[in-house]
């Protein structure tokens, strides 16, 4: 038996659940009353096993190198197990390391580029987003107000606790940076009879979204433009705004500048609301194990993590104030079980809607991520942020109580009682 083959055989004696392996010769490895069984056709993936390369794995099953059969919550059971130790130490880097990483992302992140990287991910197919999603197609972390929501009233629940700490008033002038199918856009419209634009980079999601407005008649008061942030015009500010699960594409050399731009788009005494998915440790822009390059290559390429303590200091120096802070990391767990869930019961419409081998590859990656994803926000790997915030008070009156052009109360009683 060789030396890795003797490694991988004592890892699964020592796993938290029976697993067995089947090896392409046919040999049996592990248990056979197993909950997770892989079929290796290549015996690279041996090595990555062994390693606890879950990343790496996650690509070799992407190219096919070995099968599943089992849960995806069995298997993040299993990836978790074999790993090395914390992905968020693996990704730490050096100073000069650092230093590069800020010269890529200033590479990465042209107006070009970002645009196909956007539609790498939210145009590879309206109707398999929609197998998984809620009605509203809300693509991003829910709020479970209440224990026993489904994912659909969560997403509602989200979407209403995002316009009530917005203070959204009816006839406000409201803008949604990376607005999505249109969820929030539609909801704050519907609800808080705002004057809503939406902007985003997807086709897809442009035209999806301009249906959607026609069909309900809301052309007279809502919007949807294809177009980046930076071309924004910010020569007429908005009363709120909200960007979700938008900045994490934005990439940590632009931070400043992006949250300057908002900061130019609202008016003085105005909201910004900032949704979206940090990173776990202070020192790393992705997770290690091959996780972050596995995201990048087939999931968010040019996708970039930022710790919450760097996004608030990114966020002053872009002329905001921060306001309120509040993390939905378990939420974010539960809403990824909830699309894995939906997905793994439906894969045969997903393989018949991403047809051919391609299609096949796309869905092996989404079946990883989701499930990954929801095992790195239970460990605690990465986290989700809603920062509310305002441009910097320039001072000389008392702020308590909401003097005039003023919206946040400085109290959080509005947020919460109902």
């Amino acid at each position: 038996m060789s030396a890795v083959l003797s490694v991988v055989e004592s890892k699964l004696f020592s796993l938290p659940l029976p697993v067995q392996v089947i090896m392409p010769d046919g040999q049996h490895l592990g248990a056979s009353n197993a909950n997770i069984r892989l079929t290796i056709k290549d015996r690279s993936t041996l090595a990555n096993l062994a390693t606890g390369q879950v990343g790496v794995l996650g690509e070799d099953y992407v190219e096919g190198k070995f099968d599943v059969q089992g849960s995806m919550r069995d298997l993040m059971r299993l990836a978790a197990a074999i790993l090395p130790g914390s992905p968020i130490d693996a990704a730490r880097v050096g100073r000069f390391t650092e230093l590069i990483r800020r010269l890529v992302s200033v590479w990465r992140h042209s107006i070009e580029r970002d645009e196909r990287q956007i539609q790498f991910h939210y145009d590879l197919s309206d109707d398999f987003y929609a197998l998984w999603l809620d009605p509203r197609r809300v693509y991003s972390c829910a709020y479970f107000r209440t224990p026993g929501m489904s994912i659909a009233q969560a997403q509602e629940a989200k979407l209403d606790h995002i316009c009530r700490k917005l203070r959204l008033t009816e006839g406000e002038r409201f803008l949604d940076v990376g607005a999505g199918w249109g969820g929030l856009l539609l909801w704050a419209a519907e609800n808080y009879g705002v004057d809503a634009t939406g902007i985003t980079l997807s086709r897809n999601q442009h035209a999806y979204v301009n249906k959607l407005i026609a069909e309900k008649g809301l052309g007279g008061r809502v919007r949807m433009d294809l177009l980046d942030y930076r071309k924004l015009d910010d020569s007429r500010p908005y009363d709120k705004i909200a960007s979700v699960g938008m900045f994490e594409h934005v990439g940590r050399a632009q931070l400043a500048d992006y949250f300057s731009k908002l900061r130019r788009l609202v008016r003085p005494g105005g909201l910004v609301l900032n949704h979206g998915i940090t990173a776990g440790g202070i020192d790393n822009a992705e997770l290690g194990a091959g996780m972050g390059e596995f995201i990048d290559k087939y999931i968010f390429p040019g996708g970039e993590l930022t710790h919450i303590s760097s996004v608030i200091e990114r966020l002053t120096e872009g002329g905001l104030e921060d306001l309120d802070i509040e993390n939905l990391r378990p939420h974010y767990a539960r809403t990824l079980w909830a699309w894995s869930d939906a997905l793994e019961a439906r894969l045969p419409e997903a393989r018949a809607t991403l047809q051919g081998a391609q299609g096949e590859r796309s869905l092996r990656a989404y079946r990883m991520y989701l499930a990954g994803c929801a095992m790195g926000f239970e460990h605690g790997w990465i986290a989700l942020h809603q920062v509310l915030a305002q441009p910097r008070a320039q001072g000389g009156s008392d702020e308590l109580d909401c003097p005039a052009g003023q919206v946040y109360p400085w109290r959080r009683d509005y947020m919460y009682v109902r």
